[in-house]
């Protein structure tokens, strides 16, 4: 496993700041210095407040005396490893030969950055987020519900003593993901549950049982919207801006995505069985299930022209995550029995060939950015000032303006060419208006946070093509003391430092306001 890590890290890379990752480390940072994030702190704190998270990872800094960003990465790598572990006893539950494991596990390793979908998430993410550690809590959890219905061992007090240890795994496994992340926790009950009723060694039972599970999700749906309160026009408009959340709004490639594993799953589920196989055709069958339940009440109830939209909100769809982990050791088993047997070259070229493709894919999300963004120790510079150029200029931001300081950017920064979606807050250590991005999606989670949301994304629309006058007269209301503008717009503001990309400056003072002196700030000076 230790080795699979390690190439696991190698073939997807490891962005800290990018994406959600930059999301929630800023939390994490306010934890361990309040100073952090004076205005605009609503943005950064709260949206974690069902989930230990954060105070889990601030915790093992101060306990460990590492940094921040060695704690990341050594966490990074345990939940890629804890991940690879549970799938490799998922595998042992499920086939006999040693090739079919091997088999599934690496190709699961190849794979765990593999979009999901349209949902928006990846199997594992490149980066350290709550459901880094919920993922393989819940798998886990299906290790243990299996070994529970189905003990290794004939003679009753070992089979006894087995059903315990899956019982204390699978409760243990559940619990852990639920103080990690309640949603993704939520689905994986709901697939242990659904496990429990499809191995039930009465038909009867499995069919009603099974029945009645989805009919309960579904019910719970209709229950959620029905008592769902009203949601304000802003909030509405932050909604539907999450196209994700919305099966109308995803493009063909991502429904295939969504039919595909539930094709590649029937067959298994529903096929010829052998002797030996009931783990796999039940964790086959649970996941197909579960796919479809999902399905249905995202159609019915996660849509754009809904009243209110709690269902939406909670991603019924996310519990492909579990259907995705299931397909890619299905299909790893298979190519090994099948194609790769024991012939060491084939697994070779294989492997070889489909690591290459991720990477690929990895350099095209992250193309301005190091594939490895280390920590200072491990590289012998700044992890937050090697990267690209938006990146550099935050480190900067971070080192030479005051921690008080409140800054305004493109509302869209995150999707600039080059800028590989590194979050400001996360890197820069100062406050923020909110973007449209990532702000949005904490928004959905905060609705009272919709109007001040709305206010940042007005201001800073079109930042770095209006006039001085309009950014002044629109950013000062809002406590804002510099921008973060294009290296081309045009401005008569002091810009203290500029690169390639973009180009830092400060605000006027208001008359009769201490001022600032540069002279401490002109390193590096752009020509």
């Amino acid at each position: 496993m230790t080795s699979l890590t390690f190439f696991a890290l190698l073939v997807h890379g490891y962005h800290p700041y990018a994406e959600d990752g930059g999301v929630y480390l800023p939390e994490i940072k306010r934890l361990l210095d309040s100073r952090l994030y004076p205005h605009g702190a609503e943005f950064v704190v709260g949206h974690l407040r069902y989930s230990l998270f954060a105070a889990v990872m601030a915790g093992l800094v101060r306990e460990s005396h590492f940094s921040l960003e060695m704690v990341l990465l050594l966490v990074h790598l345990a939940t890629f490893w804890m991940t690879l572990f549970a799938a490799w006893l998922l595998a042992e539950r499920c086939y006999a030969s040693r090739e079919a494991r091997c088999g599934a596990v690496a190709l699961l390793a190849v794979w765990m950055t593999l979009p999901i979908a349209g949902t928006s998430l990846m199997l594992m993410d490149p980066y350290v987020t709550a459901r880094s550690l919920s993922t393989p809590c819940v798998l886990l959890g299906l290790v243990g519900a299996l070994t529970f219905l189905l003990p290794r061992f004939e003679m009753e007090e070992d089979a006894g003593r087995d059903r315990r240890t899956g019982l204390a795994l699978c409760c243990a496994g559940l619990a852990g993901a639920g103080v990690m992340h309640p949603l993704m926790a939520a689905y994986g009950l709901g697939s242990v549950l659904l496990l429990f009723a499809l191995l039930s060694r009465r038909w009867m039972v499995r069919v009603w049982v099974t029945v009645g599970l989805g009919l309960t999700e579904v019910a719970m749906a209709a229950g959620l919207q029905l008592s769902a309160p009203p949601e304000s026009t802003t909030y509405k408009r932050v909604v539907m801006t999450r196209d994700y959340w919305f099966l109308s709004q995803w493009h063909w490639y991502e429904l295939i995505g969504l039919i595909a594993p539930m094709v590649i799953l029937s067959v298994v589920a529903f096929g010829r069985r052998r002797e030996g196989d009931a783990a796999r055709v039940g964790l086959a069958r649970m996941a197909v299930v579960a796919g479809m339940t999902a399905t249905v009440a995202a159609m019915l109830f996660a849509r754009t022209g809904m009243a209110t939209h709690l269902v939406a909100r909670m991603q019924p769809l996310r519990i492909f995550q579990i259907v995705y982990v299931v397909m890619i050791l299905v299909l790893g088993a298979a190519l090994a029995e099948r194609v790769l047997q024991r012939r060491p070259m084939r697994w070779v070229l294989v492997f070889s060939a489909l690591a290459t493709v991720m990477v690929v894919a990895e350099r095209r999300t992250f193309p301005a950015s190091k594939h490895l963004e280390l920590p200072y120790g491990l590289t012998g510079q700044d992890s937050a000032d090697q990267g690209n150029p938006y990146q550099r200029a935050f480190a900067w931001i971070g080192r030479n303006t005051p921690r008080d300081a409140v800054f305004a950017l493109d509302a869209q920064y995150i999707t600039k060419p080059g800028e590989d979606a590194q979050s400001f807050r996360a890197i820069a250590e100062r406050s923020a208006l909110p973007d449209f991005s990532k702000d949005g999606g904490v928004v959905t989670l905060k609705p009272e946070l919709a109007a001040e949301w709305l206010q940042g994304q007005v201001a800073q629309a079109e930042l770095s093509t209006e006039p001085d006058a309009r950014r002044i007269a629109l950013l000062r209301a809002l406590g804002v003391t510099w921008v973060v503008l294009e290296r081309e717009a045009v401005t008569g503001f002091a810009c203290a430092y500029a690169n390639v990309a973009v180009k830092v400056c400060r605000l006027p003072l208001i008359p009769g306001q201490a001022r600032v002196c540069f002279s401490s700030l002109l390193e590096p000076r752009w020509r």
